[in-house]
């Protein structure tokens, strides 16, 4: 199971002054041109995928000996697409881009807007020394690393291409004050790209791929867009081996294929059913829910650990929290805390525990012992 470390604040004074921030942010910020500010809506299905081609045209991106990038995204997006498409024809995909043409990074995160998209794949390949390799996948954060730093200068590097070259980019703010009130604006939906960013990475691991980890960037484009978004990094074209993988058609539907998978099992999850049934979940699933409770409550947990095997509720790794344990898709997963009809509550103890103990913490509901989506749960908790 892969893990994102999400940022850490040295003090309480320090969360203090992101709230005084982000009020503020969340009521002036706009995208250029934009007329009013984006409100943001929890998401629970899934209709519209937006899938981001990197580079393109006049942009080839990074290289190897014989490969480009924009070459190898390419058909890698369109590949993950028909696959979309033909494994759940009710939903929209929308390409960035289909063919090799020039896409301005603004105009990436405009079409993923405007298509009112429920979920934003961006990718990419990577260059470094000819030893690298393995794939990565990113949410918007602050970098952690340097190599993180030029990852994102990189691929951002392309509004230098742009007709204005990059001239409407000059006042635009990415500093770490801007991106962590950024991520607070955009909290719910940072975490579902958290919890996408690792499916995704687990399945790349599942086919052989060398696993870097989920990690955090000031991408332009997913700092733009308003929905659950991820870059991935899918190797280096740098390393020889990486670089005749990535070119070979195999090895591009293998790709494709972990992507699909990945975003077959985040979708169950959003929105609560069975991943390989495709249906709703069975009812014999274990009750998280006490059963003194009432009838048709909303119940929000934060969900902690994911596990194959059953893990002993006394074991270590809970670090004495009280949790509850539910199965579903044959893992067993682990929550604490308890909020009838309360997401706000549960939020900001989600919140609180990833700063103290679990960075990959999540909400998720429930309504008499089964999960739900947590789109549904809140509409229902709000009546």
């Amino acid at each position: 199971m892969i893990y994102l470390e999400m940022n850490r604040l040295e003090n309480s004074l320090k969360w203090l002054r992101w709230l005084v921030i982000l009020v503020p942010f969340a009521m002036l910020f706009g995208f250029q041109g934009a007329k009013k500010t984006t409100v943001i809506k929890p998401q629970g299905t899934i209709r519209t995928v937006v899938i981001d081609a990197g580079h393109g045209g006049k942009d080839p991106g990074c290289h190897g000996s014989s490969a480009h990038e924009k070459n190898v995204c390419l058909s890698m997006a369109l590949e993950l697409g028909r696959k979309i498409k033909e494994g759940y024809p009710e939903i929209k995909v929308v390409f960035t881009r289909d063919k090799d043409v020039f896409v301005e990074l603004d105009d990436r995160a405009k079409i993923a807007n405007k298509a009112n998209a429920d979920l934003f794949i961006c990718i990419h390949a990577n260059s470094a020394s000819p030893s690298a390799s393995g794939t990565e996948t990113y949410v918007l954060g602050l970098h952690k690393t340097d190599a993180q730093a030029k990852i994102a200068d990189r691929e951002n590097s392309t509004i230098y291409l742009e007709a204005d070259k990059g001239e409407k980019y000059k006042d635009f703010d990415m500093s770490p004050d801007a991106i962590i009130a950024r991520q607070l604006q955009l909290s719910l939906f940072l975490d579902q790209s958290i919890v996408f960013a690792d499916k995704l990475q687990g399945e790349f691991k599942a086919i052989g791929r060398y696993d870097r980890g989920v990690k955090q960037a000031g991408f332009l484009v997913l700092y733009k867009t308003t929905m659950p978004s991820v870059l991935i990094e899918t190797g280096f074209l740098t390393n020889k081996e990486e670089e005749k993988f990535l070119a070979d058609s195999t090895g591009q539907k293998k790709m494709a294929g972990a992507m699909f998978t990945a975003f077959e099992k985040y979708k169950a999850e959003l929105e609560g059913v069975d991943y390989k049934t495709r249906g709703p979940q069975p009812n014999n699933n274990i009750p998280l829910v006490e059963k003194n409770e009432g009838k048709d409550q909303i119940v929000f947990r934060v969900q902690i650990e994911t596990s194959e095997s059953k893990i002993n509720s006394n074991s270590a790794r809970f670090k004495k929290h009280n949790v509850f344990e539910y199965q579903q898709d044959k893992l067993y997963k682990y929550t604490v805390g308890e909020f009838v009809n309360d997401f706000a509550a549960a939020n900001s103890y989600k919140n609180e525990i990833r700063q103290k103990d679990f960075p990959h913490a999540f909400v998720v509901a429930f309504q008499n012992g089964e999960r739900i989506s947590l789109e549904k749960a809140i509409k229902l908790a709000e009546k």
